[in-house]
C-alpha cells in the first residue's frame, strides 16, 4: 500500500513540475517530463509494483535467485573448463598421440641447394648505346603513332 502511494506522490510532482515548465513554453521539454512522471502510475495500475514488493520481501524468492546464480556459475565453469581441457579424455588422448606423430621429422631428401655441376653464371648485360637519339626513341615512336 505504501509503494502506490509513494508512486503516486511522485507522479503527481512530476505531473507538476511539467505544468510548470510548458508554463515556461518548453512544451518538448514538459511533455518528455509528463511522459517520465506517468510511468510510475502505470506500474501500479498493471500490478509490477506490487509483484516487485512481494518478490523484494520474500525469502523464497531470494532463494530462487540464489539457486539460479549457481546454475549460471555451474554452467559457465563448465564451458570455460571444456574449452580449456580441449574435449572429453579421448579427444585430448587423440590430440596427444597426433601432436607426437606430428612431432617426428621426416627423413631428409638431397638439398636442393647443393653444388651442382657447373659453376652458375650471370647473363652478359645488353649493352645500352649512349647516344641521345636512342634514349629518346621508344618516346618518339609513341609520339608519332599518336600524330604528335
Amino acid at each position: 500500500m505504501i509503494a502506490e502511494t509513494v508512486c503516486s506522490a511522485v507522479s503527481a510532482a512530476g505531473l507538476g513540475i511539467a505544468a510548470v515548465t510548458a508554463y515556461r513554453k518548453r512544451f518538448l521539454a514538459a511533455a518528455r517530463i509528463a511522459a517520465y512522471s506517468l510511468v510510475p502510475v502505470g506500474l501500479v495500475m498493471t500490478g509490477v509494483v506490487g509483484w516487485l514488493a512481494d518478490t523484494a520481501f520474500s525469502p523464497t524468492a531470494w532463494a530462487g535467485f540464489v539457486v539460479l546464480g549457481a546454475a549460471w556459475l555451474l554452467f559457465m565453469t563448465t564451458r570455460a573448463v571444456e574449452r580449456r581441457g580441449g574435449g572429453t579424455r579421448k579427444e585430448r588422448k587423440a590430440a596427444k598421440a597426433a601432436a607426437q606423430r606430428e612431432a617426428v621429422a621426416p627423413p631428409a631428401s638431397a638439398p636442393s641447394l647443393g653444388q651442382s655441376s657447373r659453376p652458375a653464371t650471370r647473363p652478359a648485360p645488353t649493352p645500352r648505346a649512349t647516344g641521345s637519339g636512342d634514349d629518346f626513341s621508344d618516346i618518339e615512336a609513341i609520339l608519332k603513332k599518336h600524330g604528335i
